[in-house]
């Protein structure tokens, strides 16, 4: 099985450790305490990056030069990870920060090792 990499469980609803707790009425499952300049940021450059990915298209098709490909697809690839950084930003600033010194303090603090090396993998 060498090389197979294992795929991490998805977080259930109800399962957030933070203080997100996606279980809470009325909720839906979603984020309770995302800054809505930091969504809308996520939410341009997202836009932004979804031109990059129809343009990375049109070169694969135009048979472009490959370190051409190449090069946009890095791009691509930091510029989602830009994202994420502001994404665990917040996540740090208003869920992690809540859930420090409670009952779920150690697992909020697994669930956010695991978020880290699976964003540097």
């Amino acid at each position: 099985m060498a090389g197979r990499r294992r795929r991490s469980q998805p977080v259930e609803r109800g399962d957030a450790l933070c203080g997100c707790d996606a279980s809470a009425a009325g909720t839906g499952g979603k984020a309770v305490a995302v800054d809505p300049e930091v969504k809308a940021a996520a939410v341009t450059r997202l836009r932004r990056i979804e031109g990059q990915v129809r343009g990375l298209q049109r070169m694969v098709d135009e048979e472009r030069y490959c370190p051409e490909i190449l090069t946009q697809m890095a791009s691509v690839r930091e510029a989602l990870r830009a994202v994420a950084r502001s994404l665990m930003r917040n996540h740090l600033k208003h869920c992690v920060a809540t859930a420090h010194g409670s009952a779920n303090a150690e697992g909020v603090y697994n669930e956010l090792l695991e978020l880290i090396f699976r964003q540097s993998r």
